[in-house]
């Protein structure tokens, strides 16, 4: 008899909480982006829910905006993430770490490193989101006078992915084997020399660092442009995605999991989790006081600081907020997927004040209001209606947007059967179902001695 399939969680938090002025709540942790027992505190919640993951996104800059805009953003110095995960895998036992990288602005060496090293500090519980970074100000701060353009920045995260799963190939799993008596400390045989030349990278090898436990440690996604699509087909094994509709939804998982058979992979080898940014009440009213009580700390720049993020090039100054959201920009070389989102929303005849409202709470990511039992209702008919095969949830506000959910909204998932009541395995690839890739030249091993 199979088991019944059940959610996957994340918990997706960002220093005070997603909405755009969660900072200003009286119940959010005002200096969350550098204080660790805050961070500690919501990982060890997640993971008394059971989470599968805590995730941080991450940029290799600030973010853009006016200076009087960037003032009032409560999240925009915060730490960085593999570097915090490292001291919280110390402090928790079972729940994995997804960490954003950029394959624009890291080297594959480096980043392969680190990645391996969490690995091992966590006991097999670090995950990397690939991201090819759409923040245009990062440029600058790599000696770049311009940001990549789209077509190439994803180009340049295949060759990245490769040589990044070549380097954690390095070493066989069972290479070093310590042995005082013959002072052999690994099999020379066991050792894998990279020697990559390609279009972007040069890069020789070995890693200096063992295999991960995991053999990789998770690779995450989150581009639903068509070639974040395809990259994702070909190398995601969880995708982090944002989608309004039941409709969206069901279009992006059947595509992206109709392209894996021709990379010779599985539906089961991809996790798709929309992204949902859930204000809980105790009644539907108080819940949508919850809702309305945020919206209202959102300042004037900062509603303007939303719009223009995505109406670059476009002149607002003789626009009121209550006027009609123009259209937008065909094209950009920032979060193509994004922007589309963002396009359909402002086709619907949305005021400009109703554009930003929807875009504050969770930037594109779908928002649900309402009691505990709605809540569970609203993530379970994505789940069983081929939309979803979990959810990364983004509490509004920090810490106490996390302990709603785990606290009422994570035990009526449990009691329909849809989600653990214990970790299955170890590692963060036994508890999301994902296999242990084996090592590539092992591989080329096998498949040389079957032809012979």
């Amino acid at each position: 008899m199979s088991q019944k399939r059940q959610f996957r969680l994340g918990a997706f938090i960002q220093a005070t909480g997603h909405h755009v002025s969660a900072w200003r709540h009286p119940e959010a942790q005002i200096d969350a982006g550098h204080n660790f027992e805050h961070y500690k505190q919501i990982t060890q919640t997640a993971e008394r829910g059971l989470f599968d993951t805590v995730f941080l996104a991450d940029s290799p800059a600030v973010w853009g905006g006016s200076p009087e805009t960037q003032s009032r953003n409560g999240k925009i110095a915060h730490f960085e993430p593999v570097t915090l995960f490292s001291a919280l895998s110390a402090v928790t036992t079972h729940i994995g770490f997804v960490s954003t990288a950029s394959t624009t602005y890291e080297e594959p060496y480096t980043l392969a490193r680190k990645f391996a090293s969490l690995d091992h500090l966590s006991n097999g519980r670090a995950a990397w989101n690939v991201v090819t970074t759409g923040n245009e100000n990062a440029a600058a701060n790599f000696g770049l006078e311009h940001h990549p353009e789209h077509s190439q920045r994803y180009e340049r995260a295949e060759e990245f992915l490769e040589v990044v799963k070549g380097l954690w190939d390095s070493w066989e799993d069972d290479a070093f084997i310590a042995d005082r008596e013959s002072g052999v400390y690994f099999e020379v045989e066991k050792l894998h020399t990279l020697n990559h030349k390609g279009k972007y990278f040069s890069v020789k090898g070995p890693l200096n660092v063992a295999r991960p436990p995991q053999g990789y440690p998770v690779i995450v996604q989150a581009g639903a442009s068509e070639p974040g699509r395809e990259l994702a087909a070909r190398t995601a094994e969880v995708i982090f995605t944002a989608n309004q509709t039941l409709a969206d939804a069901q279009e992006f998982y059947s595509d992206v999991k109709g392209r894996l058979a021709k990379y010779g992979r599985s539906p089961d080898d991809l996790k798709i989790m929309p992204g949902a940014f859930p204000v809980i009440g105790r009644t539907e009213e108080e819940a949508q006081e919850k809702y309305e009580f945020l919206q209202s700390l959102i300042h004037p720049d900062v509603a303007w600081g939303i719009l223009k993020q995505y109406y670059r090039g476009v002149d607002l100054s003789g626009y009121s907020l209550d006027d009609l959201a123009p259209e937008l920009p065909s094209n950009t070389n920032n979060n193509k997927s994004r922007l589309k989102l963002v396009k359909d929303l402002a086709s619907r005849g949305l005021t400009l004040r109703e554009l930003y409202r929807s875009l504050a709470t969770a930037r594109g990511h779908r928002t649900i209001i309402g009691t505990p039992e709605s809540i569970a209702d609203q993530l379970q008919e994505w789940f069983d209606n081929g939309a979803a095969d979990g959810f990364n949830i983004m509490p509004p506000i920090l810490p106490t947007g996390l302990d709603d959910f785990v606290n009422l909204v994570i035990p009526i998932l449990q009691k329909r059967g849809l989600f653990r009541t214990a970790y299955e395995g170890k590692t963060l690839r036994e508890n999301l179902g994902l296999r242990r890739p084996a090592n590539q030249y092992t591989i080329q091993v096998r498949d040389r001695q079957l032809v012979a």
